[in-house]
């Protein structure tokens, strides 16, 4: 089993190619999949990919930052595979778009193309997978099958009054034999052993280790952390809070790439809150975030959320601006509340370091709680991702979870009871 990775590459426009750069992702995001510069649906291992530009900008401290474009995507690993794949099916299509970037090669080739990528993509400070291991052509080809079974079933009225353990030795005979879906009668390896020995390890090494260390220095650890809660709240005292809703014209950007099926995109830029303290702070509540990400919330469900397909968090600028990407299921507005009502403490902990976020108490505390102003925070420093691909557009998370319940379901014996559990979700 090798986990989803995030790719993030982020290149710097050279002066004056914003606008060719807009005018050529416009084009790009009529066709996200099969395109001549960036055929996201030629690659097989491509979950979600996006393309975007950042306009110029000027930092807290006053220094010019120039334009940015932006490829993020979630992939199967390994990543250095994934890139290979994509260099060979873009080809030169790529220097039709990398080539307004600051130090592309002028006569690339499929080395130069994939060391410019290489030399260019940056780590996530957090990474959120929906279910570790669980493959693209994995989810498009258990889709298939609930497709096939219904067919089936529809084909055969009488089937379905039959006992529910007679119809699920049907639907595993017609299943068997099919050649094109016998595959599924094996069980599906998503978080084989290995890994869930390592999970079990890592999930309680990192608590034990900082334990030991707390308790060997504890004197030194009630100071450093009477001096955090001291030093924090002396800061949030002090933070602005940005006041600013999004103009009738940006709202009208947003709008008109959300909703065009289940699942929605969002991309949020902010600058980090000035002084080593925020960045510090940042950094290890990113860390935090990714453990848990990695260790505790696995499964389908991030803290009671559980229509997020992918979501990452990436520094940029030196780590004096941020980007929030994820994949979800729904409305924004209902992907705000769904965060608000249930992961708010979650929220405040890690966008509170940016700056203009609403006020906070103790890190965890009110914030988001502040729903108006917290929305229109979110709002104002959302960007339009001009490209955005998913290779499977019409499956919410809980349809594809449902999907490999169903696939899980031709395995071993049932009794009828689990039977008539599991012809339910058909």
């Amino acid at each position: 089993m090798t986990p989803q990775v995030g790719l993030n590459v982020v290149c710097p426009l050279l002066p004056g190619q914003l606008e060719p750069v807009r005018a050529l992702l416009a084009d790009i995001g009529s066709r996200p999949g099969d395109n001549e510069v960036m055929p996201f649906g030629r690659v097989p291992g491509i979950h979600f990919a996006r393309l975007l530009v950042l306009d110029e900008a000027v930092d807290l401290a006053g220094a010019p930052l120039p334009a940015q474009l932006l490829l993020m995507a979630d992939l199967d690993g390994p990543v250095e595979a994934r890139l290979s794949e994509l260099v060979e099916h873009a080809g030169a299509g790529m220097d039709a778009l990398f080539g307004h970037c600051q130090g592309y090669p002028a006569a690339a080739d499929g080395a130069s193309r994939l060391a410019f990528l290489r030399a260019h993509s940056i780590a996530a400070d957090a990474f959120y997978t929906n279910t570790i291991g669980r493959t693209a052509g994995q989810v498009r080809d258990e889709a298939r099958l609930r497709d096939a079974i219904e067919d089936h079933l529809d084909g055969c009225p009488e089937l379905r009054a039959r006992p529910a353990q007679e119809i699920r030795a049907a639907i595993r005979e017609h299943v068997s034999a099919r050649p094109d879906l016998a595959w599924a009668l094996a069980p599906a390896v998503e978080r084989d052993l290995a890994w869930r020995l390592r999970r079990l390890i890592w999930l309680g090494a990192l608590p034990l280790l900082a334990l030991l260390v707390a308790v060997a220095l504890l004197p030194l650890t009630l100071l450093a952390l009477a001096a955090f809660v001291v030093v924090l709240r002396l800061h949030e005292l002090r933070d602005q809070v940005a006041h600013e809703r999004p103009s009738p014209e940006h709202i009208e950007a947003l709008a008109a790439i959300e909703d065009h099926g289940p699942q929605n995109q969002f991309s949020a830029v902010g600058f980090v809150k000035p002084g080593p303290f925020r960045r510090w702070t940042a950094r290890l509540v990113l860390f935090l975030t990714n453990y848990g990400a990695h260790h505790l919330f696995a499964h389908a469900n991030l803290a009671g959320v559980k229509t997020i397909h992918f979501a990452r968090w990436v520094a940029l600028d030196g780590r004096r601006r941020m980007i929030f990407a994820s994949n979800y299921d729904g409305s924004v507005e209902s992907y705000m509340d769904d965060f608000i009502d249930k992961v708010w403490w979650g929220l405040n902990a890690t966008f509170s370091n940016g700056a203009g976020y609403p006020r906070t108490d103790f890190l965890l505390f009110h914030g988001s709680r502040d729903e108006l102003t917290f929305k229109n925070f979110l709002r104002v420093h959302q960007v339009p991702t001009q490209v955005w691909y998913s290779a499977y557009d019409r499956l919410t998370c809980l349809n594809v979870e449902r999907n490999a319940r169903i696939r899980a379901g031709l395995h071993g014996s049932m009794s009828a009871a689990e039977s008539a559990r599991w012809l339910a979700l058909l």
